[in-house]
């Protein structure tokens, strides 16, 4: 049976945006028939594919469904003239900037019946998709625990949005994700290092619904670029490093010691340290393939716009934390609207 092909649109040819170029260029099933920026194809990602200035101009092009690339403060006036046309939509993360921006976003595309997604890349990363599988077969046992460190230097490509919205809502997404779980509360501290309007270093403390506690380190002051997961649990930990796609797992130990000086500590011991060799193809590649089955009817995979509204809700809650000093309630969508 051959997948029809489909007319994808692209907003936004910048850093981000040109990467979703090269995948969709080369997407079975697809086609990239056009892409809208402003300020034209500054790196060439879209050469011999027309690049309109305005939504109609692309809309006019017939498409099926569309990438949203563009800076985090468009998301909302072109996505919801997306869903407005009828136009399923693979939205960049975050989806917005500010929950009630998101709460729109996310209620136009749910009124017109229109399918969406968030493109919370790291749910497609294959450490962290076998990570997901293990701890739903149980191997940790009950997790009590989950600490993230994603550091690196400023993106140039990000000018709208600090590091909590830009970086730390990945990590946000994902340990809702791998734990099928929600954020209860959060606490935080941010800095601003760097002289720019918006944050570049948080350290949030959160605690999930199953009593989870969360921990992350996030921020674009760092020569070192760091990409890990670590999830603890009764019968040891899993450690993803998303950078290299690796899977480890380091297991609490069964077997006596008789070193007198170690014996005295009542915790765990030391196991036996495995590290997984697991499939990996590209993220990106895969989270296209998944939104493309979506606007087929054929796939659930992709973070919904309701995922993506939880991580705004969050990361708003870490800003409201780290500017009172205080531990902040993470609201659900339904308490928006009836406080």
């Amino acid at each position: 049976m051959n997948t029809p092909t489909l007319r994808a649109g692209l907003i936004g040819l910048g850093r981000m945006g040109r990467h979703h170029a090269r995948v969709l260029r080369s997407l079975n099933g697809a086609e990239l028939v056009g892409a809208l920026d402003p300020h034209g194809d500054r790196y060439r990602a879209a050469d011999g594919i027309p690049v309109v200035a305005d939504l109609d101009a692309l809309l006019q092009l017939g498409l099926d469904y569309a990438v949203l690339a563009c800076p985090t403060l468009l998301h909302e006036p072109l996505g919801t003239a997306l869903a407005a046309a009828g136009i399923p939509t693979l939205i960049e993360k975050p989806l917005a900037g500010d929950p009630a921006s998101a709460t729109r976003l996310a209620e136009a595309f749910h009124t017109a019946t229109v399918p969406a997604a968030v493109g919370y890349i790291e749910r497609f990363n294959p450490a962290l998709i076998a990570l997901r599988q293990r701890l739903e077969a149980g191997q940790l046992g009950d997790v009590f625990s989950i600490a993230t460190r994603r550091t690196g230097f400023y993106p140039v490509r990000i000018t709208d949005v600090g590091v909590i919205h830009d970086l730390a809502t990945h990590d946000l997404d994902l340990t809702a994700w791998i734990t099928n779980t929600r954020y209860t509360s959060v606490a935080a501290r941010t800095a601003h290092r760097s002289g720019r309007p918006h944050e570049d270093l948080l350290a949030a403390l959160g605690q999930l619904t199953d009593g989870t506690i969360t921990h992350h380190q996030v921020n674009w002051i760092s020569p070192l670029k760091e990409r890990t997961t670590v999830v603890t649990g009764d019968h040891g930990i899993l450690i993803a490093d998303t950078l290299t796609a690796d899977l480890s797992y380091w297991a609490n130990g069964s077997t006596r010691t008789q070193w007198e000086a170690l014996t005295a500590f009542r915790g765990v011991t030391e196991g036996d340290v495995t590290r997984y060799a697991i499939p990996k193809q590209e993220p990106l590649i895969a989270e296209h393939e998944a939104f493309r089955d979506l606007v087929l009817g054929h796939s659930r995979r992709t973070a919904t716009l309701h995922d993506g509204l939880h991580a705004v809700l969050v990361a708003n809650a870490a800003l409201h934390a780290s500017r009172t000093g205080t531990t902040t309630a993470v609201p659900t969508p339904e308490q928006l609207h009836h406080p």
